[in-house]
């Protein structure tokens, strides 16, 4: 009897010890070495000074699997200015330092610095990085975060092949006179990009005489020879049309992230039909779709089966939605092997809906709903708290003046990144922080706030503050711009977290009458969502993670220029902080 416990005994070892052994081959470190330059690119055969990673734009894909560690050792070789990485879409629980927002987890990366980040990607799905000071991410400094499920786990759809694709925005203008345009008076805005990407390629037209009608006066031919010209060369094959090559019969999943600096776009995949299978890293029910609207911060996998007739190629395509267009189609070439990449397709660019059609974009962004049983496997429950208990905010969003500054604003108060990021500020108890208001001043249902309330606002560098565990509602109301008939379509990022998109509406919140069209019993999980003109937005989440976590607009101007606002939970439950991520702003106390 003895010897059968012990041999018991010695096999359940063996079996734990075989388990933790599994799990950890499992749960693997990815190691990756990364260098931050300028570089001289032609993404759309237009030359300009741009950002890389290891000399790429896109920067170099991270792949991990569920679970893992990512490593990411990190070197700023910019000679002028710092740089810090956002990893989008991953929660960061437990390393909110290592979140990647300047001023809010971090202080910069000086030039010469080397700095490490080290973090568990807990959900399998697609996502990305992008820098997060000040308009970096316009420089092209983003790449993306492939994560797959471990192998004792399996996909809810089949798939032959997968292929992922980045989307981007491009203008020729630098950021750095970008973002002087954006903080001048009068404000010489920058416009809309001069062209759209699909993994770091477009295709300029360069017979626009791009040199003498952007820059400098001299004629197409001498913009290949003067010193004095913007080069712009068609035959560049930095600029040649990224290519998907498939093979006919086969499904592929598409992964695909909106990572522009201004553009909601619309993906068209000419002659196919998409079946959409995940959003922001979430499953949903599947639906089929023509066309798909990605707001930017946003990703979604979808499903395509090459079943098109293989002795042509066909148009991958993506335009700008929810503003008026000037900017071209964006292309790539879904190439059906054997045939060669070369072979353009026949056809014209693909065209997408109505540009200001948001019923249609509405309906659409109301189809998203979470797979029964597959809602999420993570810290959030597999259904939504059904009630409240906690905070409501209503954050509505203008366009203001400061000191005759053009500026955007939340509850009449534009965020101004503070000196001292915010995290090592309530560890440290280094500053009073200010609490914004939590609904915006004469605020009442019976219409937006006339033109006049919205001329002038406040600076403001303050957090909401939320308990540890606390339910929170959020109504994301849009207002006007300066123009009270114009307004824009916002997509609202929150780091940190994913939450429960509860619903949409036109016109002024009612919170006695829209509460109630509240979906409560399937909404699904995002980490953007986007605010239509003159319309709200409403999530819900669970302020579970402690930190300190940006929640703004993702059109990279929109947040320069102070569409944003921070949430603090847990502060008292803040971990300690790797001595890297301070060093700049205040070091001691000043209120006490």
């Amino acid at each position: 009897m003895e010897m059968e416990l012990g041999v018991f005994f010695f096999n359940f070892v063996i079996l734990v010890f075989a388990a933790l052994s599994a799990r950890e081959v499992e749960a693997a470190v990815r190691y990756y070495e990364w260098s931050v330059d300028y570089a001289f690119v032609s993404l759309d055969c237009v030359e300009k000074l741009a950002m890389a990673i290891n000399g790429q734009i896109p920067g170099p894909r991270v792949d991990a699997v569920e679970g893992d560690t990512v490593v990411v050792k990190l070197t700023n070789n910019l000679p002028t200015e710092g740089v810090v990485i956002h990893w989008h879409g991953i929660r960061q629980f437990g390393t909110p330092y290592y979140d990647g927002a300047a001023s809010a987890s971090q202080c910069p990366i000086n030039s010469g610095e080397t700095f490490t980040y080290t973090f568990v990607v807990d959900q399998a799905g697609t996502y990305f990085y992008h820098g997060h000071f000040g308009m970096q991410r316009s420089a092209g400094l983003y790449g993306s975060i492939i994560v797959s499920l471990p192998a004792n786990k399996v996909e809810p759809f089949h798939y032959d092949e997968e292929i992922s694709l980045l989307l981007s925005d491009w203008w020729h203008k630098s950021m750095y006179e970008q973002e002087l345009g954006l903080h001048s008076i009068p404000p010489r805005y920058v416009g809309e990009p001069q062209s759209l990407l699909i993994e770091g390629r477009g295709k300029y037209n360069c017979s626009l005489d791009e040199c003498s009608s952007f820059h400098y006066n001299c004629t197409v031919d001498e913009c290949s020879t003067s010193p004095d010209c913007i080069p712009c060369w068609p035959s560049n094959p930095e600029c040649d049309p990224h290519v998907i090559p498939v093979h006919p019969g086969k499904t592929y999943r598409l992964r695909l992230a909106n990572v522009a600096s201004l553009s909601a776009l619309n993906f068209i995949l000419e002659g196919h039909t998409m079946t959409v299978v995940m959003a922001d890293g979430h499953y949903i029910e599947p639906f089929e779709v023509s066309n798909l609207d990605i707001y930017s911060g946003q990703s979604y996998c979808v499903l395509f089966n090459a079943n098109r007739n293989p002795s042509r190629n066909y148009w991958a395509a993506i335009n700008v939605r929810g503003r008026d267009p000037t900017t071209p189609t964006g292309l790539a070439i879904v190439q059906y092997l054997p045939n060669s990449a070369n072979l353009l397709p026949p056809s014209p660019a693909p065209v997408s809906p109505a540009w200001n059609d948001f019923a249609a974009s509405t309906a659409q962004a109301r189809k998203y709903v979470p797979r029964p049983g597959l809602h999420t496997e993570h810290r959030y429950g597999k259904v939504v708290p059904k009630r409240a208990a906690g905070r409501t905010l209503i954050l509505l969003l203008t366009q203001n003046k400061i000191d005759g500054y053009i500026k955007w604003a939340v509850n009449n108060v534009s965020f101004v990144p503070p000196a001292t990021p915010l995290l090592a500020a309530f560890k440290f108890n280094l500053k009073k922080i200010s609490s914004p208001p939590d609904t915006p001043p004469n605020f009442d249902v019976s219409a937006l706030p006339a033109a006049t309330a919205n001329i002038n606002a406040s600076y403001g560098s303050g957090a909401y503050v939320f308990k540890l565990g606390e339910t929170v509602d959020v109504i994301i109301q849009n207002g006007h711009n300066l123009n009270p008939d114009d307004s824009d379509l916002h997509p609202w990022h929150l780091h940190g977290h994913h939450f429960w998109v509860l619903g949409y509406g036109n016109g002024k919140f009612d919170s006695r009458r829209h509460s109630k069209s509240f979906n409560l019993i399937n909404p699904p999980l995002r980490n953007t969502v986007p605010v239509f003109p003159f319309g709200w937005s409403a999530i819900r989440f669970v302020a579970d993670n402690p930190g300190v976590w940006p929640f703004h607009c993702h059109i990279e101007e929109h947040f320069a220029m102070g569409m944003g606002v921070m949430f603090a939970e847990g502060v008292h439950q803040l971990p300690k902080l790797p001595p890297p991520t301070l060093g700049c702003g205040l070091t001691k106390p000043t209120h006490l």
